[in-house]
Parts: C-alpha cells; structure tokens; sequence
C-alpha cells in the first residue's frame, strides 16, 4: 500500500515506524528537515521537506498514486486543507486526518466528502483519555481494551502467587466463574516470551495473562480469578495539558481529583475550565508538595505532562512516598520498556496507543478495529466476516476446522452487531450499542457465520497478514 504520512512528530514518525515494517510504501512530509534526516536514517522511507497543505508539496510527495493519506501534523486547519486538496484534486481514495479541536470532531458535516472530505478523524487525546479512564475503572489491570463497539473486554493482568489459577491448567478456569459467565486467555507472556495457551497451559507467578470475555461480565471474572484492589477513589493528576485536562474531566464526577500544573498561568485556564477538580500550581516531581496533598493516601497517581523524564520522576517519587499506584506517559519506547514493572506500575506510550485507530484502515479485508500490545509487539484484531462457504474459508466452518495459524488465536465472536461505524470516530461506544450483539467465546465447536465480528489475537505482528488471507473473501464472491 502507498502512503502518505504528513507530520513527523512523535505520533507520525510512530504511524511510519509501524507502517513500514510491514512493507508499505511510506513517504512522510514535514517542515522539520532534522527530524525527517532522524526518521530517514533508520527507516526505510521517503521524505519531503515543506508545507503539508500545498499541493506542489503533495504532489511531490506522491499524493496523485497513493492509496492512503494520513494527516497527523500538529495543526487542525493543516490537516483539514490537505485532506481536502487530496480528495478534490488527487483523489486519494481514503483520507485520515488527526483533529484536536472539539468544534471539527463534533460535526460530521463539516467532515462530510463535500466539505473537508476526511474519512475519519483521529483525536490521539482523546484516545489516550478512554484509554486511561478504563484503567481507572479496573486498577488490577495492565491493559483495558474493547472491541464490537464496547461489547467486548480485553484485559491484561498479572498473575500473583496464590492467584486461582497459578499452577493450575487453564481448562480449570470455567469451574471458578459462575453460570452464564464465559471466558478465554487469549495469550499469555513469561519473561517477555509470548506463550500460545492450550487447556493444559499452567498460569505462573508473574505471568502476564491476557483475558477477554463479554464486557459485563470482566469486573466478575476478575474478582474471581485475581486480588482485587481497592477502588480508586483519590486521584492526582500531574500535567494540566490537552490531556491531562480531559482526563480530569472524564473523571471528576466520579472520583475526588486534584491537578497539579507547573504554569501558574494553565493552572487558571484549568481551573477556570474544571468545575470538581482542585488545582494546585506547583512542580508534580517535588516530594514536599506530593506529601503535603496526601499523596500516601493517594489511590492513583497519574503522570501525564509533555515530559518523559518529568512523568517518570514524578510516579517514581508518589510511588516511592506510598502511593497505591501509579501511572506514566512515556513518549520513548525505551524508557517505557525500562520501567514498567519497577517503581512505575503503568507506562503508557501515547503515539502506540493511538496507532491502532489507524491501522484498521491500513490491514487488509474488512477490519473493523486493532488494539496495539505490548508497545507493538503483538495485536489484537476484529475482523468482520463475509462470504458464504463457497468464497470464504471461515465461514460455516467450526473454530476447531480453521486452518492453524501459529501464533494467532481466535478468542471470541460477536454475532448480530447491527449498524455502521459514524465517520468521526466515537471514544465511548453507546448504551444502546453497548447492548447489541451476542458475544460468543470462541470454543472449538462455535461455527462461524458471515457478518460475524471475530476477535483475533496475535502473539507477533508477523501473523497479521496470515491472519488476513484467513478471513479474505475469494473475488468470485463480488
């Protein structure tokens, strides 16, 4: 696939990184040539020095024969005039464009082809902003994640000693839950190697297991199979940022909060924004201030400024002075990865997190949503299904009959979701949707019908595209 990538800060240089190692023809533009010298060196990439918005500058990146366009610069009016310049004179065939201004995301008129013509519009604050806020609803867990338009959890957690499941075999976890409550492990991760669970597989001590079930039925499951923390109840947020404020926004209705920004200035604007929510202008890495508002009594820390280094010594600092828990934004890869499990209980890195909105316009076939894992490593997919017997290879056929894939696991089915996705994509899933569809754990006998939504867990990137010749539909059927 041709795509054309403009923006190289740290969500577009992400998107590139993830793109290309799946051999996509990617050309990124931007006006920073340093960063695009930084991003050329260690991938394989074109780049384009200029204005995003131009035309000449399109089309010298490409844009007449690209079959993607990905608008993640840090302008709204930027992405806005690009999209509308690549439908209108290049005709590009799919237009993403990153929005962070609440008035475009809240009109799909003004998104509509006619107008600014963009197909989908991502807001990584946004994102980011569920995405925490689920973690705030389940603190024992590692990840939180859903799929079929909210009818379905993924949920990552770490197995403890003394757990129900530890040094037992997985087929004994159905004789734990209730009646009517189904579940599956869908992967499992010992000492960063990706494990393919079977009935036999033993959970150990420090395991990360990865469990999926109907989404009504996660907070049973999980009191059942793990020690529950306390509910989170306090919590300090440090950062008063675009997403540090929705995240305050989101919660303090629910929750008691407290803000703690560094700019005497984005504290009034914060303040004067938030209506539950107390402000403290302040330096979130100082220990004094931490103790003076309690922080040991704190249920969740969360670090959540522009800085990597800030957001690691401020959570280091709150977890190091008692509190329950604490949560980093961490934009480098590598920091992430050094310390998640230390002192710091979550490391978020904001650019994966919102890759996945786009890959589901990237993969092949019908894909209707991608969950990045393990800060890359792994996927989870929901791929719908069409065809009938004689076009597909999946459909009528029982689990048990599908052609093996090592490394991919089909952990669920969704059968009767009704509707289509709205062009602006929606964070929160609705009630009335939340309702729809009948969620099916994916056992051997379960056969799969066309306009199933399936849910594919795949330990390692390279069975992706495995995964979707599986699900493609043979040409005869159009």
């Amino acid at each position: 696939m041709k795509i054309v990538i403009l923006g190289a800060g740290q969500v577009g240089g992400s998107v590139a990184e993830g793109l290309v190692s799946e051999n996509n023809d990617i050309t990124i533009v931007d006006t920073d040539a340093v960063r695009l010298r930084y991003l050329q060196d260690r991938h394989d990439l074109r780049t384009v020095v200029g204005d995003a918005s131009l035309p000449s500058v399109l089309r010298e990146a490409g844009i007449a024969d690209a079959d993607l366009l990905i608008a993640v610069t840090q302008s709204d009016p930027t992405n806005l005039v690009a999209c509308t310049v690549a439908q209108r004179l290049f005709n590009v065939p799919t237009r993403i464009a990153r929005l962070r201004s609440r008035d475009f995301l809240a009109s799909e008129t003004l998104l509509a082809p006619e107008n600014f013509a963009v197909d989908y519009a991502l807001c990584p604050e946004q994102v980011i902003t569920s995405y925490i806020v689920r973690l705030v609803e389940f603190p024992e867990a590692l990840q939180v994640l859903s799929f079929a338009r909210g009818r379905v959890a993924l949920v990552g957690v770490r197995a403890y000693a003394g757990g129900l499941l530890v040094g037992k075999p997985i087929k004994e976890m159905r004789r734990h839950l209730k009646p009517g409550i189904d579940a599956r492990i869908a992967a499992i991760y010992r000492r960063d190697q990706a494990l393919t669970p079977t009935g036999e597989t033993h959970v150990e001590d420090g395991d990360e297991v990865f469990l999926l079930a109907a989404d009504e039925h996660i907070r049973p499951i999980m009191c059942e199979m793990r020690r529950m923390l306390t509910p989170v109840r306090r919590v300090v947020i440090a950062g008063g940022g675009a997403i540090g404020l929705r995240v305050a926004q989101a919660l303090e209705r629910d929750y008691q909060i407290k803000l703690i920004e560094y700019s005497a200035a984005r504290a009034e604007r914060v303040a004067a924004t938030l209506r539950r929510t107390l402000v403290l202008q302040g330096d979130a890495t100082d220990g004094e201030l931490l103790q003076q508002e309690a922080i040991d009594e704190t249920d969740l820390f969360l670090a959540l400024t522009n800085d990597d280094e800030d957001n690691i010594m401020a959570a280091s600092q709150a977890k190091q002075l008692g509190c329950q828990r604490v949560l980093a934004l961490i934009n480098r890869r590598a920091y992430a990865d050094l310390v998640q499990g230390g002192p710091i209980d979550i490391a978020l890195s904001p650019a994966q997190i919102s890759i996945g909105e786009l890959l589901a316009h990237v993969r092949r076939g019908d894909v209707a949503q991608v969950h990045v894992l393990r800060r890359g490593a792994a996927e989870a997919l929901e791929v719908v299904v069409h065809g009938d017997r004689a076009s597909s290879r999946v459909v009528g056929r029982r689990i048990a009959e599908l052609p093996p894939i090592p490394g991919a696991t089909v952990a669920a089915i969704v059968r009767g979701l009704n509707g289509s996705e709205p062009v602006v994509a929606s964070s929160e899933p609705s009630a009335e949707q939340e309702q729809q569809g009948e969620v099916l754990i994916a056992h051997r006998d379960v056969v799969i019908a066309s306009g199933d939504h399936v849910i594919v867990f795949c330990l390692n990137k390279k069975v992706v595209k495995k995964v979707e010749q599986l699900f493609a539909v043979g040409f005869h059927f159009f």
